[in-house]
Order: C-alpha cells, then sequence, then structure tokens
C-alpha cells in the first residue's frame, strides 16, 4: 500500500518537473522569437526601447533587439505617389477641378527622426497639407483660361513651392505633374465662344489689313503709271521726231491699199 503511495507521489512530481521543463522551454523560445526583428526590403526600421527612440535607422535585414521591452517599426522609404483630384479658386474666382500625380521619396536615413517628430501618419500632418497651400498659391495667380494654356509653367511654380515647403531633412525626389485642369461646363461654354469671337475677330482685321494693302498697292501702280506718262508726254513735246519714231518701231512693214499724194505716211526720207 506504501509503495503504492510512493509511485503515485513520484508520478505527480514528474509531471510537474515536465510541465515546468515545457513551460520553461516555451518561456525560452517566446523571448528567443521576440528579440529577433526583421525589416523587409524596401524599408528602413526605426527601433524603440521602453517608448525611446533609437538614434539610428535601421537598414533591411534580420537583427536581435531587447525582447518584450523594444519594438521594430518598418518605415517604406520606396517611392510613394499620390494621384488625387482637389479644387481650387482662380484669380478671376473660377473653380479649378484638378487631377494630379506627385511623387516623393523619404531620406532613409532619417527616417527614425521622421517617425520620432511627426510619426508614421507624416503624410496626412505634413504632406498633404502642404500641397494643398501650394496649389492654392499658385492657381490664385492666374485666371482661369490662363492657367490652361500655361499650365507647363504653373507645374514648375508648384514644384518649385514644395520643394521649399517640404523639409529637405525627410523628402527628396520631389515630382508633381498636372493630368488634367477642368472648369464647369458653362465657363468652358463662354471660353470656347471667346475664343471663336477672337478668332473672326482677328479675321476681320486680316481682310482690312489684306484690302488695305491691296489698295495701297494700286495706289502705287497708278502713281507709278501716271508718272509714266508725264516723263512720256514731257518727251513727246521736247521731241518732235520721236513720235515718228516710235510709229516706225511699231509699223509691221506693209504699206496702205489707199494713199492721198504721193508719200508714204508718217514717214519723211527727205527731199533726195
Amino acid at each position: 500500500m506504501a509503495y503504492n503511495n510512493y509511485d503515485s507521489e513520484f508520478s505527480v512530481k514528474s509531471i510537474i518537473k515536465w510541465v515546468a521543463i515545457g513551460l520553461g522551454a516555451v518561456l525560452l523560445l517566446c523571448i528567443l522569437i521576440g528579440g529577433i526583428y526583421s525589416v523587409d526590403p524596401g524599408h528602413r526600421g526605426v527601433l524603440t526601447t521602453l517608448g525611446k527612440v533609437e538614434q539610428k535607422s535601421y537598414p533591411n535585414g534580420v537583427g536581435f533587439k531587447w525582447p518584450f521591452i523594444s519594438s521594430m517599426q518598418e518605415v517604406d522609404v520606396r517611392t510613394q505617389k499620390m494621384e488625387e483630384q482637389t479644387s481650387s479658386y482662380t484669380s478671376d474666382v473660377q473653380t479649378a477641378q484638378m487631377q494630379y500625380v506627385f511623387t516623393y521619396d523619404l531620406r532613409p536615413d532619417n527616417v527614425h527622426v521622421l517617425y520620432e517628430t511627426v510619426g508614421m501618419d507624416y503624410e496626412s500632418k505634413i504632406v498633404v497639407p502642404k500641397l494643398n497651400d501650394v496649389l492654392k498659391d499658385v492657381v490664385g495667380k492666374w485666371q482661369a483660361q490662363e492657367l490652361v494654356s500655361n499650365r507647363d509653367k504653373a507645374r514648375e511654380e508648384v514644384l518649385a513651392g514644395l520643394q521649399s515647403q517640404l523639409d529637405t531633412r525627410f523628402f527628396q525626389n520631389i515630382s508633381f505633374q498636372f493630368i488634367n485642369i477642368d472648369y464647369s461646363e458653362r465657363f468652358e461654354d463662354a471660353i470656347e465662344s471667346k475664343v471663336i469671337a477672337e478668332q473672326k475677330a482677328q479675321e476681320a482685321v486680316n481682310n482690312t489689313q489684306r484690302i488695305k494693302e491691296e489698295a495701297d498697292q494700286k495706289v502705287i501702280t497708278a502713281k507709278a503709271e501716271a508718272e509714266a506718262m508725264r516723263i512720256k508726254s514731257q518727251a513727246l513735246r521736247e521731241n518732235k521726231g520721236l513720235t515718228e519714231y516710235e510709229a516706225v518701231l511699231r509699223w509691221d512693214g506693209k504699206l496702205p491699199q489707199y494713199m492721198m499724194g504721193n508719200t508714204v505716211p508718217m514717214i519723211n526720207l527727205g527731199a533726195k
């Protein structure tokens, strides 16, 4: 009977022992797993220990950290692309509906500073507000019709504004492009009518200029002909034989069939 009690007591101790060993192994495994971190390609790691940010950005790969008290936050440092639509007023109080593409890169070596000073929601806190402010400033300088025809110049102004407004410690390789700029249908119809009217007005100006030039040319021609006639008349008055000379030049060599008198018309060959 005592033997059976001993076996039972030994069995319970063995179970407790193996359970403790198992729990210890699980705890050790958790510690080991909790002490390993990994950073994916195209990312940088920000390590925090008890809420304090380590002053370095960790490259992609696998490493060790303090288990339970440290955590690794991954930050995407690949090119970020924003393709959005927004609206803003032009200088002549027209609503411009703009579709654009905005891209930028984070500076990999400074993501820990960005994380510490701004946080992971840096885009909504910094990027979007700055972008909207720059767009309003630039679009507000242009009249609606001029904005469309000077889109590339406006794009350059937006890009320059973003480069000056966004902190260069965190952002680089900034790019901006307008995809489309639209206005209300009523305003676009008004622009089209204005363009047509301007084209017709220019056509009328061109026609007026053409008619004036043609009239000026006729005056010049008439003056030239009158001057030629004046010179010719003066020459005829001063040279009596010039009339007969021109008649000889124009004579075809045929004598008229009927002649009055014994002389050839308009030819004076002398007494001989």
